[in-house]
């Protein structure tokens, strides 16, 4: 895939796609077949500082770690986006969420993973 802008983390899809952050302050998401399908700045209106760590959840949402503005964010596939972490981290570098609604942030600025739950959908 060329004409990144710093390509820094990249996550799997499920659609068999894949996203990557940029250090230019972006998050583009691509199809299967490598094309690009949006980039989250643009179909969201959301201005990144310094996007960093990138996963995809069951519901297919991209989580995005911000280390400039420490926070992460939710990018619905429909929808706005949902600020699930706004404090309490110093530097969130990588993320990963698992099936059971767990959201894993790596934190540079702690030397440690801080763990939590979200639920998007009501129960």
């Amino acid at each position: 895939v060329p004409n990144l802008q710093g390509p820094r983390y990249v996550s799997p899809a499920p659609n068999g796609g894949f996203v990557v952050s940029e250090e230019c302050g972006d998050v583009k998401v691509f199809t299967s077949s490598r094309k690009l399908l949006c980039s989250l700045s643009s179909k969201y209106g959301h201005r990144f500082g310094n996007p960093a760590g990138v996963c995809v959840d069951v519901d297919g949402s991209i989580l995005v770690a911000d280390e400039q503005r420490h926070t992460v964010h939710l990018f619905p596939e429909h929808g706005a986006p949902v600020c699930l972490v706004s404090a309490g981290l110093r530097r969130p570098n990588g993320v990963a969420c698992s099936s059971f609604g767990h959201l894993f942030v790596a934190d540079a600025g702690e030397n440690c993973v801080k763990v939590f739950k979200y639920c998007v959908r009501p129960p």
